[in-house]
C-alpha cells in the first residue's frame, strides 16, 4: 500500500502546478521597471534624421511609449486604434521605430495615420534593450516624473485600455482630468 502512496502524492503535487499553470497568462511577463526610472534613450526622429527624441520628452506629462514596425502583424492590429487614442485621450503618444526601415515606417504613417507627437528610430534595437522589450509591440505608460507605471506587451485594444490604462490613468489624473472627452 505504501510504494503506491509516493507515486500518487507526486501525481498529485504535479497535478496542482499543472492545474495552476493553466489559470496563468503566457502573455503577461512582468517588467523591472514598473515603479522605476524610464530607462534614458536619445535617438534620431522618423520625420526627421537630424532631430532628436528622447526620454526627456516624458518629463510633466503622462505619456504612452509604443514600440512598434512595419514587419509586426500586432502592430498592424493596434494601428486604427492608436490613431483613435491619440485624437481622443489627451495622452501624448510617442513611438520607438524597433529595427525598421524609416522610408517604409514613414510609408505606413503616411498611409495609416500617425499616432504619434514623435517617434524615434532604433536602428540597432540596443534602447528597445534597455526597455525590456522582446517583441512588439508592447506599450509603456510614464508618469509625469518619468517612472514606467505599466507595460502592456501585444496590440493595445479598446478593452485592455479600459481595463488595465485607465484604471492607473485615473489614479494619477483622477477621474480624468488630464483626458479630453472620448476614449476612456
Amino acid at each position: 500500500m505504501w510504494r503506491y502512496a509516493i507515486p500518487v502524492g507526486l501525481l498529485a503535487v504535479l497535478g496542482v502546478f499543472l492545474a495552476r499553470g493553466l489559470t496563468l497568462n503566457p502573455g503577461y511577463v512582468p517588467s523591472p521597471l514598473i515603479g522605476k526610472p524610464a530607462p534614458e534613450f536619445n535617438l534620431p526622429a522618423l520625420k526627421d534624421p537630424d532631430a532628436r527624441v528622447g526620454s526627456e520628452v516624458f518629463e510633466g506629462q503622462l505619456s504612452l511609449l509604443n514600440v512598434w514596425a512595419t514587419w509586426c502583424v500586432g502592430c498592424r492590429q493596434e494601428h486604427g486604434f492608436l490613431v483613435e487614442l491619440a485624437g481622443s485621450s489627451g495622452i501624448p503618444i510617442y513611438g520607438l521605430n524597433w529595427k525598421d526601415d524609416r522610408g517604409t515606417a514613414l510609408q505606413w504613417l503616411e498611409r495609416l495615420g500617425d499616432p504619434y507627437v514623435a517617434s524615434a528610430v532604433d536602428a540597432d534595437g540596443d534602447v528597445a534593450i534597455d526597455w525590456g522589450v522582446y517583441g512588439a509591440p508592447e506599450t509603456f505608460l510614464i508618469d509625469r516624473d518619468g517612472t514606467v507605471l505599466y507595460k502592456h506587451i501585444a496590440p493595445l485594444t479598446a478593452e485592455i485600455w479600459q481595463e488595465r490604462f485607465v484604471p492607473i490613468v485615473t489614479e494619477k489624473c483622477g477621474s480624468f482630468p488630464c483626458l479630453q472627452d472620448g476614449i476612456q
